[in-house]
């Protein structure tokens, strides 16, 4: 797998190399499981003229059953002795390519965010249900696929185009992605997959 981009994604695949859960890069599913003329473009919401932007990337495909996720993931810093009020913001044009990755990879795939939060100090138990350290840092993990977020999320910042989802909507909406986002995705592990068209990729882990 290529470089990852920061230290959240870096998180994110060692817990899943040690859940044994199997996943991809984005490189790679586009390579191997979108057509080559896949439209990767959305209309720009900042042009009157209809012009189209190359469609922003997601992360990882994690596979699971029924269905596999297409994961978009996103850190957030938790300072030592903050509240327990965790961020959920994204920006609408996440919210827009997510729903068009989803499209695009059509059955068999939902999209979700993962919020990776780099916790200062090891977090409480009461807080988090899915935490772990890598390289020294804490880290704690919530996801949540797209349609709820969309169902729930309320503007933010209308200047810079960001959502965000209230505290008790997202305590409840969203979980750990160890356990499930919700009763439609559990995550598959590695020797699970023996014998499937995926096997030979995610064997090379």
């Amino acid at each position: 797998m290529g470089q990852s981009r920061h230290h959240y994604e870096q998180a994110l695949e060692a817990h899943l190399r040690a859940r044994r859960i199997p996943y991809i890069s984005v490189n790679e599913a586009r390579r191997t499981l979108l057509p080559p003329d896949a439209d990767l473009s959305v209309a720009d919401p900042a042009s009157e003229a209809g012009r189209r932007v190359v469609l922003k990337s997601f992360d990882f495909v994690i596979y699971g059953e029924p269905t596999n996720l297409l994961v978009d993931v996103k850190g957030r810093k938790v300072k030592a002795g903050s509240p327990g009020r965790l961020e959920s913001w994204v920006t609408e044009d996440d919210v827009e390519a997510l729903g068009r990755w989803e499209q695009l990879f059509g059955e068999g795939f939902r999209a979700a965010f993962v919020f990776i939060y780099w916790c200062e100090d090891q977090p409480a138990d009461a807080l988090f249900q899915e935490i772990f350290e890598h390289r020294g840092r804490w880290y704690a993990v919530r996801s949540v696929l797209l349609e709820p977020y969309k169902r729930a999320m309320v503007p933010r910042s209308r200047r810079w185009r960001t959502v965000n989802v209230p505290t008790a909507a997202y305590e409840r909406i969203s979980s750990p992605l160890s356990a499930s986002p919700s009763e439609e995705f559990r995550p598959t592990l590695a020797n699970e997959l023996e014998g499937t068209r995926f096997a030979p990729t995610l064997a090379a882990r």
